[in-house]
């Protein structure tokens, strides 16, 4: 057998190959092109049932490698770094690193589950989702930014309506973008206003006119107070198409995750929503052997903690190293579910009495949660919370 490392770098990647003794066949390099992995795949082929580590688990050239019929693994950073001592002292080299890779497939091949390509759908659903989470991370940057713009010019518009970013927010600082528009407003022409946008809060236009007047007020004038003006139609126009294209992703996503055959599986679970359930969909791929143990799922999402112990020494400390999209699901998830499951509810209320804050008592039920969701995904069956033993003793 031979062994391939091959350190991923944007340009250029470094290869290194090995036979099963661990002696070098070959070193070079591979350009990021075209023709360049068009060159890597033709020498692959030549060797006798190769095997390739790489760090990143994704991207065009995994994928090609993939596609290929190639055994490719992905060998976690941290991994590497740890192994390099075992071939020198100091010092890090691309090259070095390739050798690195392909001598720990040799020596440590049973390890690592070899990447296997996942259906279409789930690439697709992949692709949207990340797309959404960039646009909210730019969405509350936006908004963070149009906040600290109001709080300077025009603290009164901050807490009219709860979310400072949603559409009939962004659409009152069009209409009313400045102090002196603001106490020109009416309640008569607030509640037009209202109407118009079809406002869904539970505050009357009395209610909301007061938040807006009795802020503390500014002394901006002249060329100050239009340029103020400017700077919050100019964030405005900014937002909104941007939480229209936001709202546009969520709609195709949901519309993907229920072409899934898997949709029904995690939408079973109390709290899970279309988003959320699309983007723990889109982690656990189309592979049912991905996740041997639900521990192996729970630790990947981050939601089990790493223990220390040596001698009479241990300690328990926060999982830094996981996939933090897939975290950010499953806590959402498990923040949903205790308003809506009293099995839930009641696993969250008694870490609180056991001393827990919030996060550390939404990451406790969002363990117990992955042990459910890996059962049902491998079984491919919907939740049902009469067959969950827990959840239907508590609900007896």
């Amino acid at each position: 057998m031979h062994f391939v490392g091959l350190d991923w770098a944007s340009r250029t990647h470094a290869v290194c190959i090995i036979d099963d003794r661990g002696a070098v066949l070959a070193h070079f390099e591979v350009e990021h092109t075209d023709l360049g992995v068009d060159e890597l795949l033709e020498r692959l082929k030549k060797l006798k049932e190769p095997r390739l580590a790489i760090e990143r688990p994704e991207g065009v050239l995994v994928d090609r490698l993939v596609d290929a019929g190639i055994h490719v693994v992905a060998v976690h950073p941290n991994i590497v770094k740890a192994a390099r001592s075992r071939y020198r002292t100091a010092g890090k080299s691309d090259a070095g690193d390739a050798y690195v890779l392909a001598d720990l497939l040799r020596t440590d091949g049973h390890r690592f589950n070899a990447l296997v390509p996942h259906a279409a759908e789930i690439q697709a659903l992949r692709i949207l989702v990340r797309l959404r989470k960039d646009f909210v991370q730019t969405r509350v940057g936006l908004g963070n930014q149009l906040r600290a713009t109001l709080d300077a010019f025009y603290p009164g518009a901050v807490g009219v309506f709860s979310d400072l970013t949603s559409p009939i927010s962004l659409a009152f600082l069009r209409a009313f973008p400045s102090e002196a528009h603001a106490l020109k407003l009416t309640e008569q022409q607030l509640q037009r206003f209202l109407s118009e946008h079809r406002y869904s809060g539970r505050r009357s236009a009395a209610d909301l006119l007061l938040r807006l007047n009795g802020a503390p007020r500014t002394a901006l004038s002249g060329d100050v107070a239009e340029t103020a003006t400017v700077a919050v139609l100019s964030h405005v126009a900014t937002l909104e198409p941007l939480v229209a294209q936001i709202r546009s992703l969520t709609a195709k996503i949901e519309a993907r995750l229920r072409e899934l055959p898997d949709a029904n599986i995690l939408q079973s679970f109390p709290g899970s929503g279309g988003v959320t359930a699309a983007m723990i969909t889109a982690k656990l791929g189309s592979d049912r052997e991905r996740f041997q143990t639900p521990e192996h799922f729970a630790a990947l999402a981050g939601v089990t903690p790493v223990t220390y112990a040596s001698g009479k020494h241990r300690a328990v400390a926060f999982r830094w190293a996981c996939d933090h999209e897939l975290r950010e699901a499953l806590t959402c998830l498990a923040d949903n579910s205790r308003k809506r499951s009293v099995w839930a509810a009641d696993m969250y209320r008694r870490a609180l009495e056991r001393g827990c804050d919030h996060p550390h008592a939404i990451r406790i039920l969002a363990r117990a949660w992955a042990r459910v969701i890996w059962k049902c995904w491998r079984e491919n069956t919907p939740y049902e919370p009469a067959k969950h033993g827990q959840a239907a003793k508590l609900a007896a």
